[in-house]
């Protein structure tokens, strides 16, 4: 009787299994990943990110260390597939200056290390020009310097900005989770959205999943989070969290529709396989890293940066 029951478990077991297995398949054909392991690392990247703003602000600096020399080798990598060559090495020592000095000397310190990495990298990119074997015409040099000095602004100076706000008084690690909550729930509205609704395509040579549903979900909850947000998180009026959400709904769209447009020219449908369910660090940074600028340009209007 007994290895009868356990018979009947385990073919319950074994078709509830199936059952899942088969929702997860159509959920994952239909938004291009699979959910459970999106899920599970997203959970994960949530906890490293809260415990380094609330619990241990000097954990942020090490994980915007960490996110954001991973992502700059992702993006030299891409670059080496459409043929420019940026510095591993070079992009990820002048990156981690860039970080270092924005968490420890604030914007001055982050401008001032930014151009001494622009030098050091481009002074490395021209002399491994040099160098017998590595010569290459000078207009492929000149745009590996671009691509390279790209790396640098786009990654470590958007992140130092980021991890900038920490500092600000009072609220400052409010600051920090807004900004990265406001991209999150865009793309949550967009998904949700999208999944539910999404007929008419946005921009389907660029991003064949993103619809106009999606678009107009990820503005609702955009505008949503900002007023809370700016309500009960930055004691700010919940009219500035509704600009702000509109705004960072543009930064975070736009990032990832050029990223979107740099991965289809570099036929690659993700920068890496780092995070299971999500493709490569950049993947989840693309649309943070623009939404610096307009959580940055409100914190300054309202003077508390």
């Amino acid at each position: 009787m007994q290895q009868k029951d356990r018979r009947q478990l385990r073919a319950q077991f074994e078709a509830n299994r199936q059952k899942f297995d088969a929702a997860n398949a159509r959920v994952t054909e239909r938004v291009g990943r699979n959910l459970v392991f999106a899920l599970a690392s997203g959970l994960l990247l949530a906890a490293i990110f809260l415990i380094s703003v609330f619990v241990w602000t000097p954990l942020l600096l090490v994980v915007a260390l960490l996110f954001g020399i991973m992502a700059m080798i992702e993006l030299a990598t891409a670059f080496r597939q459409a043929g420019r060559r940026v510095p591993r090495i070079g992009v990820s020592l002048g990156g981690a200056a860039i970080l270092i000095g924005a968490y420890f000397w604030g914007l001055e310190g982050l401008l001032w290390s930014l151009f001494g990495a622009a030098l050091f990298l481009m002074l490395w990119r021209a002399v491994e020009s040099i160098i017998p074997g590595w010569k290459v015409p000078w207009r492929t040099l000149i745009a590996d310097l671009a691509s390279g000095v790209f790396t640098l602004v786009y990654i470590p100076f958007l992140l130092g900005i980021a991890v900038n706000f920490v500092k600000i008084e009072p609220y400052g690690e409010w600051w920090v989770f807004t900004l990265v909550l406001l991209p999150v729930v865009c793309d949550i509205g967009a998904w949700a959205a999208g999944v539910s609704f999404g007929k008419h395509k946005m921009a389907p040579r660029i991003s064949p999943n993103k619809t106009w549903e999606g678009f107009a979900g990820a503005a609702a909850t955009a505008v949503i989070a900002g007023a809370l947000a700016a309500h009960f998180f930055l004691q700010q009026p919940w009219w500035l969290g509704v600009f702000l959400g509109l705004a960072v709904l543009i930064t975070a769209t736009a990032g990832d529709l050029v990223e979107s447009l740099i991965k289809r020219n570099l036929n690659v449908k993700d920068m890496s396989n780092l995070i299971p369910g999500h493709g490569g660090l950049l993947d989840r940074l693309d649309s943070i890293l623009p939404s610096v600028i307009p959580v940055f340009m409100a914190a300054f209007l309202i003077g508390v940066i």
